[in-house]
């Protein structure tokens, strides 16, 4: 009798009803938001805040290009001394000092030029700064050889190279940083989800058999229905769990935002880096790239093969996952059986990291996208940069045909490891097992 389903029933509805599951998939996105709302409103009140800065140019040649912005103020201080200045930025509240000495010799000006203040200050800021004195001394070079400043601004050109494949599909940078963040997004998500529900499934296993329910349990159920059972009713766990999270914490984030008054997702990019872009090439450009991008992308390819490689690439770790549980009594002697594990894993994200986004259809991406054991990884971060459906359907058979090998591995080593106990196990033993 194929006791499969129930099985899977059985191991879903321990999952879900246990106190520390219904615990964390309430508060681990409480908590999560929580944490992002707080960086978000600390990182509002930075950028609200306003920092005056002294500027005291002795030389007199760059004074006029400090002009107020949104957070930063200048107060320009004439016929002071460099001493008496610093009482001054000391006796308020300014930010800081910035000190020009009387500069001879422009070639020199690093040498002439100081920042000073109570606390270290901002890296944002200090680079701000350069970038005025860069420009600001680089036009009086030009001036100094006598060359118009205004001819070699009005000589600049702005170029945006034009992206077309020989069949005529438009494309541009956009598209390449969209594809980058859906490849990197989707990798490490697979990668978290079998580290997580990989160890819940390992854990599962480890319990059950060092209480002996085990024994009682095999004696009605074949070994390989009983870790299949585990594998499938854990994961439909992991995905409940993982859909809560995504609409709970969707709602919170809502909630917050509308509450707070601040954008959870936006906060991470400075204000004045958002105006330097919009002033650039305005907001309407970047708006529109984005559209294309977004209508660029084979939606329905990569909807269709996330599913099946996220799946069947987190079934064939859970296999081994579970192999390891019934093979220990506890969770210390799992560790030297975890790096053979968790190497293939980190390997694939740093192909996909430094290889993939690099060189999609490069040999490297190519060849680890086939092999099963990087390939859910290393094809989800290709597929956005426009893969072959034949290229696919072959990499997610050989993922099938060695998850069914694993599981069959696994089985024999699940068959037997559950019945070993007070004794750990090497992988000369591991072999004898598989032979059985």
């Amino acid at each position: 009798m194929n006791h499969l389903p129930l099985i899977i029933k059985r191991e879903y509805l321990t999952k879900v009803k246990n106190k520390s599951f219904i615990v964390m998939t309430i508060l681990s996105p409480i908590i999560m938001i929580a944490l992002i709302a707080v960086v978000a409103y600390l990182s509002n009140l930075n950028n609200e805040k306003i920092r005056v800065i002294s500027i005291l140019d002795e030389s007199g040649l760059v004074k006029n290009i400090f002009k107020d912005s949104g957070n930063v103020h200048y107060d320009l201080l004439e016929g002071v001394s460099l001493d008496s200045a610093k009482d001054i930025v000391n006796e308020t509240t300014n930010y800081g000092l910035l000190h020009i000495e009387n500069i001879k010799n422009i070639d020199s000006v690093s040498n002439h030029i100081k920042f000073y203040s109570k606390e270290s200050p901002s890296l944002t800021l200090i680079s701000d700064l350069e970038r005025k004195l860069e420009k600001a001394f680089t036009n009086l070079k030009i001036q100094e050889a006598g060359i118009d400043i205004s001819k070699i601004e009005a000589s600049k050109v702005n170029i945006n190279i034009g992206q077309e494949n020989f069949s005529g599909k438009q494309s541009s940078k956009m598209d390449s940083v969209i594809k980058l963040i859906f490849g990197c997004a989707a990798g490490y998500l697979l990668f978290m989800f079998i580290i997580i529900y990989g160890n819940m499934i390992m854990r599962s296993v480890i319990e059950e058999k060092t209480s002996r329910i085990i024994e009682v349990i095999i004696s009605s159920v074949k070994p390989v229905q009983l870790m299949l059972g585990k594998i499938f009713g854990t994961s439909l766990a992991g995905i409940t769990q993982f859909v809560i999270w995504v609409v709970f914490g969707g709602l919170l984030m809502t909630i917050v935002s509308l509450v707070l008054g601040i954008s959870l997702v936006d906060s991470s990019m400075p204000q004045q880096e958002l105006i330097e872009m919009a002033s650039d090439k305005g907001t309407e450009f970047y708006f529109e790239s984005f559209k294309q991008a977004l209508s660029n992308m084979p939606l329905i390819n990569l909807i269709v093969a996330f599913v099946f490689f996220f799946v069947v690439g987190y079934l064939l770790y859970s296999s081994l996952y579970a192999a390891i549980g019934a093979a220990v009594d506890n969770e210390t002697d799992t560790q030297q059986f975890m790096l053979p594990i968790l190497m293939p894993l980190i390997l694939a994200v740093y192909i996909g990291i430094f290889t993939v986004i690099e060189d999609p259809h490069g040999t490297v991406s190519t060849v680890f996208s086939y092999i099963p054991f990087t390939s859910p990884v290393v094809m989800l971060m290709r597929i956005p940069f426009g893969v072959p459906i034949w290229q696919q359907v072959l990499s997610l058979l050989i993922l099938i045909g060695t998850f069914m090998l694993t599981v069959w591995f696994a089985a024999k080593i699940y068959r037997v490891g559950i019945l070993m106990y007070g004794k750990k196990p090497s992988y000369k033993e591991l072999l004898k097992w598989i032979k059985y």
